[in-house]
């Protein structure tokens, strides 16, 4: 008789502002992180139901397998009192607001209800990269000081870096685009939450999605 090693579970918790992209970012890893055979949107995507949380997602590393369950903050669990082996912080990349949201609004939230592991791992995920518009010279302004509504990609990057959060990724949930790097890279920080030195020591590095 063949012999199936158990699945570890690792819970992903989705923090950030409403309407930034979360239930469809979770919707597009429903499916496999592939389009459908249109190739091209629109398509819809799966409704999903805040009831059916946490979403379970496999997947294989290594040959071992591993289950990843996803809960955000329409949790019908109070997602304060849940306790997470990842964390990460979504705001849209259209909505400069959004970005700030994540330094003043809800890492403080994961500093006070999550310090119980300083090994917690933290990503930033900037969504809805589909929408993101260069900035035109208008926008900028003749002071060069002035931004446009869309966030950059090394804004991202250095603002993820000054509150010391150990991942930055974005992708479009809508087209697909970089959504499976992301599912990769949350895939194997996940993995790593299970070994002994954590998700911040070394660790796999490759995976496969099931």
């Amino acid at each position: 008789m063949d012999y199936k090693p158990i699945a570890p579970e690792i819970t992903v918790l989705l923090l950030g502002d409403s309407e930034v992209g979360k239930s469809t970012f979770l919707s597009r890893l429903t499916l496999g992180v592939r389009p459908h055979d249109d190739n091209l949107p629109p398509y819809q995507l799966p409704k999903l139901r805040d009831s059916d949380q946490p979403y379970a997602f496999d997947i294989t590393l290594y040959d071992r397998p591993y289950r990843i369950q996803f809960y955000d903050t329409a949790s019908p669990t109070n997602y304060t009192l849940l306790h997470p082996q990842f964390v990460i912080l979504c705001y849209d990349i259209s909505s400069r607001t959004s970005l700030f949201s994540l330094a003043k609004n809800w890492l403080p939230i994961v500093n006070k209800h999550f310090n119980y592991d300083e090994n917690l791992p933290v990503m930033v995920l900037g969504l809805k990269r589909d929408l993101r518009k260069q900035w035109t010279q208008q926008e900028i302004g003749p002071d060069k000081e002035g931004k446009g509504a869309s966030v950059m990609p090394h804004e991202g990057v250095q603002t993820a870096q000054r509150m010391l959060c150990d991942h930055y990724a974005e992708c479009s949930a809508l087209t697909g685009e970089l959504c499976r790097e992301v599912l990769e890279d949350v895939a194997k920080t996940c993995a790593k939450t299970t070994t002994k030195d954590g998700a911040k020591g070394g660790g796999p590095d490759m995976c496969a999605v099931m």
